[in-house]
């Protein structure tokens, strides 16, 4: 089992790097900025390192505690960006979904860790309490994917093997990000097309299709981290913009290039290897996955991975999901190691 882990801290190592090291060629080479792919990157690792270590000691109360300063950060906090008196038009909305998914996903995964029925029953009404929040926020998305999450997760106890549930949630990402594409290449049927302009905003698509030009100029490097702001057509038209395209792999492909969106498939990717073979039971690491699945959805089709809170969050949850909790040492077993032998 230990050679196991170490081959996914490996690889997480590795990729994490990499996905460092391409921002800053490609930022070099394109007169970038880096400063925001990296601190998204410090964030993951900060956050699952922290993920580990509190999973590891506290594997009940420390996700349980995600949970609730998830929820807290959401409510308290009007903004979750940098910049709190800008408010662009597409909002805060992804931000707030995405939080809300990682904190009802923790509270499934305490829940799971759990061994008292009461206790149990507490976290899932907790994690049902965190999809009504998003509700009465006014978030639509959240509350669909917090319920989804926790479908997922009572679904989770049903499954000996975790590989089936594993790939499932690897296509369903995939899906999500193909629709993605193809709405912004135009590639969809009018009918179809026409609805998710309704759902997405004329705004947001016409966002969509300047990243996708911007990726077909210079696929191999893209345009530099941080330079969509400059060189879109719609984002520099509009009055209030915050320099997005309001799509994770469309950002990549934009800004990074072919390497740069392979590159987040390949993290994304990671943690689920990571999930995989982590020792924690077969439901915790499923419902993690379903709640990462979720912010992959989102972030998808918005800006959620541009706050460092998701990103942190994000990492966190993984890095929960993924520690071996120290096993207690049983009390007479401490004092007969304590106690002084006799000679013989």
């Amino acid at each position: 089992m230990g050679e196991r882990r170490n081959v996914s801290d490996a690889a997480g190592v590795v990729v994490l790097g990499a996905c460092a090291t391409w921002s800053l060629v490609t930022a070099t080479v394109q007169d970038g900025r880096p400063e925001g792919v990296l601190l998204a990157i410090l964030a993951v690792a900060a956050g699952y390192a922290a993920g580990r270590i509190g999973g590891a000691l506290l594997p009940v109360l420390a996700p349980c505690a995600a949970a609730l300063a998830g929820v807290a950060l959401t409510v308290t906090l009007p903004h979750l960006g940098p910049d709190p008196d800008i408010v662009p038009p597409l909002g805060q909305a992804g931000a707030t979904a995405a939080l809300l998914t990682l904190s009802a996903g923790a509270a499934c995964c305490a829940a799971w860790a759990a061994t008292a029925p009461a206790l149990r029953l507490t976290l899932r009404l907790l994690a049902a309490g965190i999809a009504v929040t998003a509700a009465a926020l006014g978030s639509t998305t959240g509350f669909v994917v917090c319920s989804a999450v926790l479908l997922c997760s009572l679904a989770a106890g049903r499954m000996h093997h975790r590989g089936l549930g594993i790939a499932g949630l690897a296509l369903t990402t995939a899906l999500v990000t193909g629709v993605t594409w193809a709405v912004a290449g135009s590639a969809v049927p009018d009918g179809l097309a026409a609805s998710l302009e309704g759902q997405l905003t004329g705004h947001r698509l016409d966002l969509w299709h300047d990243a996708l030009d911007l990726a077909q100029n210079d696929a191999a490097l893209g345009v530099g981290p941080g330079r969509f702001g400059e060189l879109s057509t719609t984002a520099t038209s509009t009055l209030l913009s915050d320099g997005k395209p309001h799509s994770a792999p469309l950002q990549q492909a934009a800004e990074q290039g072919v390497v740069g969106v392979v590159l987040l498939a390949a993290a994304f990717c990671w943690v689920l290897f990571a999930l995989w073979r982590a020792p924690r039971p077969t439901p915790v690491v499923l419902t993690a996955g379903a709640a990462l699945t979720g912010l992959a959805a989102i972030a998808a089709v918005g800006n959620a991975l541009s706050f460092t809170t998701v990103s942190v969050g994000a990492g966190l949850l993984a890095g929960l999901a993924t520690a071996r909790p120290i096993p207690e040492t049983p009390a007479a077993a401490v004092l007969l190691e304590a106690r002084p032998h006799r000679a013989a």
